[in-house]
């Protein structure tokens, strides 16, 4: 038993290193992508040679080996696991999704995946429809126990979407080939991403640092701080940004990606808010030693929402992929403790389930 573990944790190693080049994807020639703008008040990313850092001067990440020890001792992907029940998820008004110009709604569609509609245009943060998260398409890799909330044939017109940084569960190929396919939309993408949607024929890219802004239809987006960390294999570790951002229209949007907690929040929000809502990770934050630099807690999301002087606060990043040890269902109840314990208002604290449409 011990022996066919290791065999399979081997196997699992193996192929994360070697995933290979995939055959490009035939676009439309996009319209003219806009230069980036430069805005005031947000750090710039730190760099040392070809490698991204953090802000944090005391940042340290546990080594790769304790990561992926972690993974194969600790992890969920090798046997049946009793923590993670799908969640129930509603069916959202699809004819309403696609009708609507005006009002500003966000569908939580599972994992780091939201809809997002403001201001006449639809977009979706880090969108994954796989089935597994891991190299080859996910034909290894974690699994997901809840699936998305609505179906891919299902979506409105996509106009843009956000990525945050480059790991499997937030940059998926197949998901980001089927919508370059469908819709065309602008990938909105830190540093260093562009040139990996371009080498698989994904042409409609806009690329930004810290701080660099876009205009897309009535709505700006601006590239703002994170504290995590990227790659897909060990060789190319930290050699392309990790970022959040920020939507500003009418109303303004946050969505933090993967990060942990640091004082970049209370630098965004004084920079580019109040925000009306902020979508912001509560789960896979456990082991809690191995986590901490990257993931944040559910206490550590609450106190990131107030930094940022936002409305409303949604939880995601939780619920849908077996990441980490934490029970399937401990990140809302902490939310819901905490929420008590710090007097905070409930009703703008949302822990929304899969495919449920919240107007903000």
């Amino acid at each position: 038993m011990v022996a066919g573990v290791a065999r399979q944790a081997l196997l699992f190693v193996v192929l994360a290193l070697l995933v290979g080049a995939s055959e490009a994807l035939p676009q439309p020639v996009p319209a003219a992508i806009p230069a980036p703008a430069v805005g005031g008040g947000l750090s710039a990313a730190p760099r040392v040679g070809s490698t991204f850092r953090n802000l944090d001067p005391s940042y340290h990440r546990a080594s790769l080996w304790a990561r992926a020890r972690s993974l194969i001792v600790g992890g969920t992907w090798l046997v049946g696991e009793r923590r993670v029940v799908p969640l129930p998820i509603v069916h959202p008004d699809l004819t309403a999704l696609r009708a609507n110009s005006s009002r500003a709604t966000a569908t939580w569609i599972g994992h780091a995946t939201v809809l997002v509609q403001l201001d006449g245009v639809n977009f979706l943060t880090d969108p994954i429809w796989a089935s597994r998260s891991g190299p080859f398409g996910g034909l290894v890799g974690v699994g997901r126990y809840t699936p998305p909330a609505i179906a891919f044939d299902d979506l409105p017109r996509i106009d843009f979407v956000l990525i945050s940084h480059d790991h499997y569960d937030h940059l998926d190929e197949p998901t980001v080939r089927h919508l370059a396919r469908q819709f065309n939309p602008r990938f909105v993408v830190p540093l260093g991403i562009k040139a990996w949607l371009e080498d698989r024929g994904i042409r409609n890219v806009v690329e930004l640092s810290w701080g660099e802004s876009v205009r897309i239809g009535g709505v700006t987006v601006v590239c703002t701080p994170a504290q995590h960390g990227s790659g897909r294999t060990l060789v190319d570790q930290g050699r392309r940004l990790w970022a959040s951002w920020a939507v500003l229209g009418t109303k303004r949007f946050y969505f933090a990606g993967d990060t942990g907690y640091y004082e970049h929040f209370k630098e965004i929000g004084a920079a580019l808010g109040p925000f009306d809502l902020a979508a912001l990770p509560i789960g896979s934050y456990t082991p809690r030693a191995l986590a901490r630099p990257v993931h944040m807690s559910p206490e550590e999301a609450l106190q990131a929402w107030q930094d940022l002087h936002a409305t409303k606060f949604l939880g995601i990043h939780w619920g849908t992929f077996a990441l980490a040890r934490e029970p399937y269902d401990e990140p809302p109840r902490r939310i819901a403790e905490e929420v008590v314990r710090r007097h905070l208002d409930a009703d703008s604290v949302w822990i929304l389930p899969p495919g449920a449409t919240a107007a903000w």
